[in-house]
């Protein structure tokens, strides 16, 4: 049984919903419909605004043996927030300010429930950068760092975890704790900081951030790049890699599947040539410097079969060319079954898109692909007619056994959420699971912290 009266004497009762017509929203992430788990049937949904009050509900949560649900913007694909048994979800949009930009030591402290769009715009009027961009500019704070968010700018700044400097985080038995700080160098004990993220929300609700930042850059330029052979396209990006020149982002996409994204935004792709695309994002201390890696990729790109190159300078030209990528998932979602999120080491890119080439042919299908290209990083896309011939999930077992044979890894990026659980037996050992389990003892004896997420 909830404790509702007792939520509600923490919160207040404005702060509590317990009717179900208006919690919806509440218990389902972006998952495809065909993935998506059952929510559970007796929810309810609390919206603290303070860490004392996450620290109390944890408290009596505790009390009850009762599972907490920590919920950001919902933005996830894995069912990582949704509350599969009953019991309490903690919305965190309360926690939405940005508290500073320390322009002195380069640093942003934001409040969980702060989405990216609002970091970003912080950030800007500060004049200075925020290089990760996971796509969806809608997700929380909160939320990506317990992910450890990726994106397309990962192949030279690196994800989410290489900005995270400081957190305050209730522990699942109800103690705030802070953990790091405006530091760019900390070896004071065991990293438990870098425990959190990536926890997918097991260990701990994150309530603010302290993030590292960079000044923005001077220059930048878009190239899209396209081939007329698939396989060319994909194993050009090694050959970008070993160039000397790191793009910011190296994205792999189907002419099909990305000029459909742009139709569905009502906006054009500008490229009309080729089956591929590469997608190149260049930054540098001047135009010049942006000019000369734009030189080097273009001719490393046709000396591996490009049939065209273009580029774009102007900065709505760049935005319009990284929303219709940002927005794939959003435009294919209906004809969808499901998407993969294999990482696979980057030379091995050619031999990835073979194997899922041979997957579909298989199974007589088509497999819609899209990569981050340059950390090795592909999304395949499985479409709904798999399920109604009952073989989707054969496909997806065949696509994760192949990553997994090439060194790869059957999630780069999105997490193991309650999706991926059956299949960690492909590439995880009894005794990595048990010290997970361990770990996951300590900080919540009771268990009741997102049960059924991340780990066996």
């Amino acid at each position: 049984m909830i404790d509702v009266a007792g939520l509600k004497k923490i919160v207040g009762e404005d702060w509590v919903i317990t009717e179900r017509d208006q919690m919806q929203t509440y218990l389902y992430d972006e998952t495809t419909p065909d993935q998506r788990l059952k929510p559970a049937e007796h929810v309810v949904v609390v919206k603290p605004g303070t860490a004392q009050e996450i620290s109390q509900i944890m408290k009596l949560a505790n009390r009850d043996k009762t599972p907490v649900y920590p919920r950001g913007a919902g933005t996830g694909l894995v069912c990582g927030a949704m509350p599969t048994r009953d019991g309490i979800v903690v919305s965190m949009e309360r926690f939405d300010k940005v508290e500073e930009v320390d322009t002195e030591n380069l640093m942003v402290v934001a409040q969980a429930g702060v989405t990216l769009a609002q970091l970003l715009k912080a950030v800007g009027d500060a004049n200075l950068l925020f290089p990760p961009h996971p796509g969806d500019e809608g997700a929380q704070v909160g939320g990506m760092i317990a992910a450890n968010a990726g994106g397309s700018r990962a192949v030279k700044y690196g994800v989410v975890r290489q900005y995270v400097k400081g957190l305050e985080v209730v522990l699942p038995t109800g103690e705030i704790t802070t953990m790091g700080g405006k530091l760019l160098k900390n070896n004071t004990g065991l990293d438990l900081m870098h425990l959190m993220i990536d926890s997918e929300g097991i260990l701990g609700i994150i309530t603010k951030a302290t993030m590292r930042l960079y000044p923005r850059f001077a220059g930048t330029a878009t190239l899209v790049v396209s081939f007329e052979d698939r396989q060319k396209a994909i194993n050009t990006v090694p050959k970008i890699l070993q160039s000397g020149v790191i793009p910011m982002a190296i994205e792999y996409v189907d002419h099909e599947v990305i000029v459909f994204s742009a139709e569905n935004l009502g906006m054009k792709w500008p490229a009309e040539k080729g089956r591929a695309h590469l997608l190149l994002i260049l930054a540098g201390a001047n135009e010049d410097d942006v000019y000369a890696q734009a030189e080097t990729m273009s001719q490393v790109c046709q000396a591996n079969g490009a049939i065209d190159v273009l580029i774009a300078e102007r900065q709505q030209e760049q935005a319009d060319i990284l929303k219709m990528r940002s927005e794939i998932y959003s435009a294919m979602k209906p004809k969808i079954a499901g998407d993969s999120d294999i990482t696979v080491p980057p030379a091995s890119l050619g031999k990835m898109l073979d194997a899922l080439d041979e997957i579909a042919k298989k199974y007589n299908t088509k497999i819609a692909t899209i990569a981050h290209a340059g950390d090795g990083n592909f999304h395949p896309y499985m479409l709904k007619e798999l399920v109604e011939r009952g073989v989707a999930e054969d496909v997806k077992k065949e696509i994760y056994k192949a990553a997994v044979q090439l060194g790869g890894v059957i999630t780069g990026e999105h997490g193991v959420g309650k999706i991926r659980l059956k299949y960690l037996e492909l590439l995880m050992d009894p005794k990595q699971e048990e010290i997970m389990r361990g770990i996951k003892k300590v900080f919540d004896p009771n268990g009741i912290l997102n049960p059924g997420t991340a780990i066996r």
